[in-house]
């Protein structure tokens, strides 16, 4: 009996491995046990999974005694006890061991004959389940934030700290950084940036307020640093320069040049003291230059300065020449009209210009109702324009107007 268990659990497993191989509809019989299961009649009223276990018994039965017929004793219709009827252990042994092979041949054959998977092959539902299906590119969105996972210069831009919810409010800065790839378009242009001395920690400030750059063509960006030194500007002023106004590397060699005789001349600079003058405030290069004009007329004939008065205060503070012309004739109104403050004591402290008219206002007030506003240097107890500006509130309190900033604080509430 123990034999016989052998058997049938050697060719059930068999038999098992080419069910889970191949489909149901593509097994075909083969050999004695297949004649056997298609002799077997009540077969086909069992399940898949007992017949074969039922044409396993059967074909091992036959096997069992050799040549896939009865022996002589069932012939005569009985049998002898199953020990007697059984061949011996040596002949069984090697008719076992010859099985193996025999269905490692035939299940060899069924793989060969399973045609490859096919887009149009049916599959579970319990397949179709687990297919995770990759995003689609949008054909049209109105943000970059839809095009990260599918551009590999989008992802590495936002690694460097670029704001793409800045730069698509840029015209056309978006398509352009979807036309580029990282490798062959952007990643030189970063190490010329780094060259020319943008910090690793600048960079995504830098291309978030310009992308364009990104696109622009390296030889013509050597060219314009090549320039900038030719003009005696070193390399720390140069990075300096480009950190602080980002599209000054757009503007061509011509531009750069027009721009820099416009300052020289139109405000009677020296070579030295025009170059002083874009480093402190390089967006000059790269800004309109209407409003410029505009507010050294008004410097000139609504302030009622001198051209050297005027070249004094821009060369000190350049920023005026950037303001707003409202806030610059309001605050002229208040500090000469209102507290007697003469041109040539605003030519020495123009960086008034550049505070806020509620502070200038606020402390002068103060000082009037203590009786220190005195800002007449012959006078006693004099107090400078640039005192009265940039001091914290509370040294102006205890230096300047001598009392407490709890006197101050209470005064501010009685205007």
């Amino acid at each position: 009996m123990a034999l016989w268990a052998r058997r049938v659990s050697r060719w059930c497993c068999l038999l098992s491995t080419a069910r889970a191989v191949e489909p149901p509809r593509r097994l075909r019989s083969r050999g004695c046990a297949a004649r056997a299961c298609r002799g077997f009649a009540p077969v086909a009223v069992l399940p898949a999974g007992k017949e074969l276990v039922l044409c396993a018994l059967q074909a091992c039965r036959r096997v069992s005694v050799g040549n896939c017929s009865p022996p002589d004793s069932a012939k005569g219709g009985s049998f002898s006890s199953p020990e007697s009827n059984l061949p011996s252990v040596q002949q069984e042994q090697a008719k076992v061991e010859t099985l193996p092979a025999l269905n490692a041949k035939i299940l060899g054959e069924d793989w060969d004959d399973i045609p490859p998977s096919s887009a149009l092959e049916m599959i579970s539902e319990e397949e179709a389940v687990q297919i995770i299906a990759e995003p689609l590119v949008p054909i049209q969105s109105s943000t970059l934030r839809d095009y990260v996972d599918h551009s590999e210069t989008l992802e590495k831009l936002v690694h460097l700290g670029v704001d793409l919810s800045q730069v698509e409010k840029r015209q056309k800065a978006g398509q352009l950084l979807l036309t580029l790839d990282f490798e062959k378009d952007v990643k030189k242009i970063l190490l010329f940036l780094k060259d020319v001395g943008v910090e690793d920690n600048q960079l995504g400030a830098f291309l978030t307020k310009n992308p364009y750059i990104l696109g622009e063509d390296l030889e013509a960006l050597e060219t314009r640093v090549a320039y900038l030194k030719s003009k005696k500007f070193g390399k720390s002023e140069i990075a300096q320069m480009v950190s602080r106004a980002p599209y000054l590397l757009l503007f061509s060699v011509e531009r750069l040049d027009n721009r820099l005789a416009f300052f020289k001349n139109e405000l009677g600079l020296s070579v030295k003291k025009t170059k002083d003058l874009v480093i402190r405030l390089p967006r000059l290069l790269t800004g309109k230059l209407e409003p410029v004009k505009e507010n050294l007329q008004v410097c000139q004939i609504e302030l009622g300065f001198q051209r050297n008065e005027i070249q004094q205060i821009v060369y000190k503070t350049p920023k005026i020449l950037t303001a707003s012309k409202k806030k610059l004739k309001q605050t002229f109104d208040y500090l000469h009209n209102i507290m007697g403050i003469p041109h040539h004591m605003l030519t020495r402290f123009p960086q008034v210009f550049n505070s806020k008219l509620l502070r200038i206002r606020e402390r002068h007030m103060f000082l009037a109702f203590l009786g220190r506003a005195q800002y007449d240097p012959a006078e006693p107890s004099y107090i400078s324009l640039d005192q009265l500006v940039s001091l914290p509130d509370e040294v102006f309190c205890t230096e300047i107007a001598k009392v407490s900033m709890q006197d101050f604080e209470n005064f501010l509430k009685t205007l």
